[in-house]
């Protein structure tokens, strides 16, 4: 299973200012599949160690002598460690977080070897670790779900990747095509991106094995908890991460969690889901203009679960037979995989963060599901499930912040709308405005960035 991770990696094989590079995710989205898939594929040798399988790697890692750790490894496993032609690969290296700080010796002087670190929990021991961190001496890239587009290539629809690709936005859309990718979209939402699930269905169209996955992944998160504190805090951990999941972009009330736990408790354990990559918190913020993140209110925000297939596992939603289930969670669904899009849509190297728009006055209550930053404008963008809905929040945005261009993602064909006329009442004052509506298919949200319009 191809992930696009890999053409980074590439980049990052061929930089002059190359440094070792950590990717951060979620436990099982990936990692180290990709990792090994490219090391094999582009080295003439590739080491994979993993602390967890070998207790003599907590020896060798309190050395800050990087020739002496890789002649050890090499009298170790035997493979030789050779500055350009081995690609040297610490897995779960939150183990040993020593290791994380050796990372910087590497890049002083060893420059020439290629070394990659990952973890699952490896957030937690970056923002705990002991000693300092290896600061401009190693880079990031950030790893998620399979998107939309590599679950296509999964399945072997490389020819709805390719007209998908070909996409003008002034140019017309065909309709067959448009029909097969929301068959697909509707696939992915019930199966979602993480990668042993959708090797499960490509390999054997089995939704009762989708399930077992998704059950099995969640598990495994609940077992992870036992890592993070007491069994209270365990606890809260299990009931902020079963609100998440039915609660998708809905404002967090921690009372709703657990009334009888101070919400400084639930707050904490929201964070740690967050910082455990498994929950993405979207901040509150009145920016209209960037910098996006200029007047966040870090206190208030809604939930996104990792991946879409696992909210439905949380809400018990059986995969039955896809193509007729009808639920009350469409729009819940379709806002979950719009973030989860646009957190893929970001550069490898960016920590992406999202940020949407919430305005809650008498009789004037308006919201923006998501405000996205597309070069240095920021975008109104809301989510229909269907083709349907009304635009009142977004046209309520554009009058008071003076904007001119707003993004609707929905199931319709592609559309263009210019200078569109509403009434808007803004503070009990009605108001006439004109405006621009980019309206695209929900399965376009990844590519929203590269969609050229003006204001």
């Amino acid at each position: 299973m191809k992930r696009d991770i890999e053409s980074y990696l590439n980049l990052w094989k061929e930089s002059a200012n190359r440094k070792p590079l950590i990717v951060r995710g979620a436990r099982q989205v990936g990692k180290t599949f990709s990792i090994e898939a490219f090391g094999r594929k582009n080295f003439k040798h590739f080491l994979l160690l993993n602390p967890e399988q070998d207790n003599n790697l907590k020896i060798i890692f309190q050395s800050r002598n990087p020739v002496l750790i890789v002649n050890e490894l090499t009298a170790l496993y035997n493979i030789p460690i050779i500055e350009g032609e081995t690609l040297l690969f610490i897995d779960e290296i939150q183990i040993i977080p020593e290791a994380i700080a050796v990372l910087r010796y590497f890049y002083e002087q060893m420059p020439g070897l290629h070394v990659i670190a990952a973890g699952s929990l490896l957030d937690h021991t970056l923002n705990e670790i002991p000693f300092s961190m290896p600061v401009g001496r190693v880079e990031f890239a950030y790893m998620y779900p399979l998107s939309f587009r590599e679950f296509l290539m999964a399945n072997n629809q490389e020819g709805l990747v390719d007209y998908m690709k070909g996409f003008e936005l002034h140019q017309p859309f065909s309709e067959a095509i448009h029909q097969k990718l929301l068959e697909f979209l509707r696939l992915y939402f019930f199966i979602g991106g993480m990668p042993e699930a959708v090797k499960v269905y490509v390999e054997t169209k089995n939704l009762t094995e989708v399930e077992k996955v998704h059950t099995s992944i969640l598990t495994s998160f609940q077992y992870d908890f036992a890592k993070y504190g007491s069994r209270k805090q365990q606890e809260y951990l299990k009931d902020s991460l079963q609100y998440v999941a039915k609660n998708i972009g809905k404002k967090v009330k921690f009372s709703a969690i657990n009334r009888n736990v101070h919400s400084s408790y639930i707050k904490d354990a929201l964070l740690k889901l967050e910082l455990s990559r498994i929950v993405h918190l979207v901040r509150k913020t009145k920016s209209s203009k960037v910098p996006i993140n200029q007047y966040v209110d870090n206190n208030v925000f809604k939930p996104l679960f990792l991946d879409i297939g696992l909210v439905c596992s949380v809400s018990r939603i059986k995969l039955i037979d896809i193509k007729d289930l009808i639920t009350d969670y469409e729009g819940t669904l379709a806002e979950q995989f719009v973030g989860q899009e646009l957190l893929t849509s970001f550069n490898y190297y960016e920590d992406a963060k999202l940020f949407y728009w919430i305005r809650e006055a008498k009789n004037t209550n308006a919201e923006i599901d998501f405000l996205h930053q597309i070069e240095n404008t920021i975008y109104p963008v809301e989510v229909k499930a269907g083709k349907i809905g009304t635009l009142k929040s977004l046209q309520v945005y554009l009058a008071e912040k003076k904007e001119k261009t707003g993004i609707r993602l929905n199931t319709d064909l592609p559309s263009v709308g210019n200078n569109l006329k509403a009434v808007v009442t803004i503070r009990g004052n009605k108001k006439i405005i004109n405006y621009n509506l980019i309206s695209l298919p929900l399965y376009f949200t990844s590519i929203i960035h590269k969609v050229h319009f003006s204001q």
